[in-house]
């Protein structure tokens, strides 16, 4: 009689997956060889090892991957599946993290290359800005259906954790914009082209019979010949992006400011209930902050909340009452106008910002990362930091692209130095870890004082551009971009 060993599954009921690993990293790579375009490959996260314990096998990867040049990876552990978006080819690849390989096919009815792209929890839609066809495409994966919204200069878009509010951010624009799904009524009424339209529709497709409106947050009259309210007079400064309330009542609009060409950095306090591109299920009005502009329905509305960032806000984390803002501000130095990196903490019990801390400086406008990880720390990765005001400070050093902040002490615990541009961070949760890909390449620190880990089992053939902790407890360890 034989006495087995060793499990089939381990925490919160995962199956244990093909590579038998518990820890695996999930690293996106470019050009890994003269006749493909990217690669998914798995490295052991315990050992550091992109290898079997034992040599064997040789390396792990995501079995059917065939996007070209990924860029981003949008993990979702709890769900065990990722997104994966391919720069390259413009395709986006789900990911089986239980069965390490890819679902078929890839998302369908995309238009073009994406410059922006985010897929709901439960895979029923995904959002795609694509700046260079100027549409906001809405994919209904569970009907099949896949709708172009026109949209010119489109370049962000944000979807809630909860996967019912999703925000368009046009390129040096003061606008937001957000989709709606219609009713059969709403869809008859609206058929008639755009004089049918609501004010503050900007495009409603098909228009011989919609199925989605593209609604301006901004209405030019707050309520429309019938009634219905669909905006108000909220007033944005280049706003670039969104993140959502710990009990996901409240979108934070991030208004760039300075940073993307405009004048006050800002955080903006919107509802999220009548934002809600669900088949009927919004409510409530949004709230307008300029009652001499008539008709304006402020009774039972709270004005929109705002809070200065004299810092910058280009992107921004959520911890229960604490959001962690960075952004870049600019400052002439040497007779020309350079940026410098910046967090800045926001109370959101107080609507108070607190003084901005000095970070790794970033290219301007530039899609940063932010991350929570082990032992109180916050990393932050940017891209472009030659750019900035440290690089013209001190070219020799002290201008990497990667920062490790403590959020027990307030203080920045060390910059570090610089190997490239920072694309990608993953917090190895439970074991003290963050990777990273810098310049290319992939990087280990220890979370509890910031030292290099041994990286020479995980290095990569190729360019190696994100990086994701595919077994996180739960979809909280996953970067902001």
């Amino acid at each position: 009689m034989l006495a087995g060993c060793g499990t089939t599954s381990y925490f919160d009921g995962r199956v244990l997956p093909p590579s038998r690993l518990p820890n695996r990293v999930v690293i996106a790579i470019q050009n890994p060889g003269s006749f493909n375009k990217g690669v998914l490959q798995i490295v052991d996260a315990y050992y550091d090892t992109r290898s079997g314990y034992t040599g064997v096998p040789a390396s792990f990867s995501i079995s059917g991957y065939s996007g070209a040049l990924p860029i981003s990876i949008q993990s979702m552990p709890e769900e065990q599946f990722a997104a994966v978006y391919g720069s390259g080819d413009g395709s986006l690849a789900l990911v089986d993290y239980a069965k390490e390989q890819t679902t078929t096919p890839n998302v369908g009815g995309l238009n073009g290359a994406s410059s922006s792209i985010f897929i709901t929890r439960n895979r029923a839609y995904v959002f795609a800005a694509s700046q260079a066809s100027h549409v906001l495409t809405v994919v209904n994966q569970s009907v099949g259906s896949s709708t172009p919204l026109s949209l010119p200069g489109v370049y962000r878009v944000s979807v809630n954790p909860g996967g019912s509010v999703a925000l368009a951010f046009v390129q040096n624009s003061n606008y937001v914009y957000y989709p709606r799904e219609l009713t059969g009524a709403q869809s008859t009424s609206y058929s008639g082209g755009p004089t049918t339209w609501p004010k503050a529709a900007v495009d409603c497709e098909p228009q011989n019979a919609p199925s989605w409106c593209l609604f301006q947050m901004q209405s030019p009259d707050s309520i429309d010949t019938t009634g219905n309210y669909y905006g108000a007079p909220l007033t944005f400064d280049r706003p670039v992006k969104a993140v959502f309330s710990s009990d996901g009542s409240t979108a934070y609009i991030l208004s760039c400011g300075p940073e993307c060409g405009g004048s006050k950095a800002s955080i903006s306090l919107v509802p999220v209930a009548p934002l809600i591109f669900l088949l009927g299920q919004y409510s409530g009005l949004l709230p307008c902050n300029l009652p001499s502009v008539a008709p304006c329905p402020d009774s039972g509305v709270a004005p929109m909340g705002n809070v200065p960032i004299p810092g910058g806000a280009s992107n921004a984390l959520v911890d229960s009452s604490t959001m962690y803002v960075i952004g870049q501000q600019p400052q002439v130095v040497q007779g020309q106008t350079l940026y410098a990196g910046n967090l800045t903490l926001v109370n959101l019990s107080s609507k108070t910002a607190g003084t901005p801390i000095a970070i790794s400086d970033g290219q301007p406008g530039a899609i940063s990362r932010i991350l929570e990880a082990d032992d109180s720390t916050l990393w932050i990765a940017m891209t472009g930091c030659t750019t900035g005001v440290r690089y013209a400070a001190n070219p020799t050093g002290g201008y990497g692209c990667l920062t490790m902040y403590n959020t027990s002490t307030n203080k920045v615990v060390l910059l570090e130095p610089y190997l490239g541009d920072a694309t990608g961070i993953a917090a190895v949760t439970g074991l003290h870890k963050l990777y990273t890909a810098e310049g290319g390449q992939v990087y280990i620190y220890s979370t509890k004082d910031g030292s290099s880990i041994d990286n020479q089992y995980v290095t990569v053939t190729g360019t190696a551009y994100d990086v994701a902790y595919m077994d996180a407890i739960t979809d909280g360890d996953n970067t902001v971009y």
